[in-house]
């Protein structure tokens, strides 16, 4: 379940970035930490009871929110 879990966030989550041609951004880590920081975060808000029984939308919306408090920030691109 966790593993289909993550394919559905990884898999909306590069649709919802593919279409705007947007990529995220750390102004002190590279592009190559951020599959690492994005399952750091999933693992963190998949612990919370509140989100193990929500929706798709509010575990991407939960991890993209903690990638923010990371640093990461979405930039569009030209």
């Amino acid at each position: 379940m966790t593993s289909r879990l993550i394919f559905s966030s990884f898999l909306l989550s590069g649709l919802l970035t593919g279409c705007g041609g947007s990529n995220w951004v750390h102004p002190n880590k590279p592009s190559s930490e951020f599959t690492n920081e994005y399952n750091r975060c999933q693992n963190l808000v998949l612990r919370d009871p509140k989100l193990q029984q929500g929706s798709q939308l509010l575990i991407l919306n939960a991890t993209e929110r903690c990638l923010q408090r990371e640093g990461w920030r979405i930039v569009e691109s030209e």
